[in-house]
């Protein structure tokens, strides 16, 4: 019989919670089993696979990434809305690594990715929208939203990896950034209408 009080969801979380702790990538069923007590082949019982455990974290934590991001963006525009959605990610990524390692995987062609695509594409209007104060269109919206996805997940990942080794406040050096895009997307020339492009985007990929 399951163990009493464990359900899918509740495994799902627990293996969230672990893989912030030791890494999305070495997560195993086994350590799982011994996080939450029971031999492995119970964990069977709730979960069908590791690549299913896997699965169900990349869209939880996709889920609750939006929720973070999409939050701090409402009535923002401009540089105050690029600031909120880069302090509102950062925040995120870095206290939860693992479930941020877990959002990068992209959708795979299967029926069973189609709410990973579903939440891909609620997360890429999110982006769409924080910049849409800066009157990019077309091709530079997409470059533009691709600039700022690869500076933030460059900057989190070596952040929660202990990269930054020199003696200067990280925050600073994060501030410089941020400021740093701000001032090119505000010197982006504008792009004649009729010029557009498909929009692609999730949290890190893409």
């Amino acid at each position: 019989m399951p163990r009493a009080g464990l359900a899918p969801a509740a495994v799902i979380e627990a293996g969230a919670a672990l893989a912030d702790e030791i890494g999305f990538e070495r997560l195993t069923m086994g350590l799982l089993a011994d996080r939450l007590g029971v031999r492995t082949p119970s964990l069977y019982k709730h979960v069908d696979s590791l690549e299913a455990l896997r699965h169900g974290i990349t869209l939880q934590a996709m889920r609750d990434f939006r929720d973070a991001v999409s939050r701090v963006a409402v009535g923002r525009a401009g540089p105050d809305a690029v600031r909120a959605f880069a302090d509102a990610y950062r925040r995120w990524s870095v206290a939860h690594p693992g479930r941020y390692a877990s959002a990068v995987r992209a959708p795979g062609a299967g029926d069973e990715d189609e709410e990973h695509r579903r939440l891909n594409n609620e997360v890429m209007q999110i982006m769409y929208d924080v910049l849409a104060g800066f009157e990019l269109r077309g091709t530079h919206a997409v470059d533009a939203a691709r600039v700022l996805r690869s500076s933030l997940h460059g900057f989190v990942t070596v952040e929660a990896a202990g990269g930054f080794g020199l003696p200067r406040e990280v925050d600073r050096s994060y501030r410089f950034l941020i400021d740093t895009l701000i001032a090119g997307l505000q010197s982006v020339p504008v792009e004649p209408a009729g010029n557009t492009s498909s929009r692609e985007f999730h949290p890190t990929g893409g």
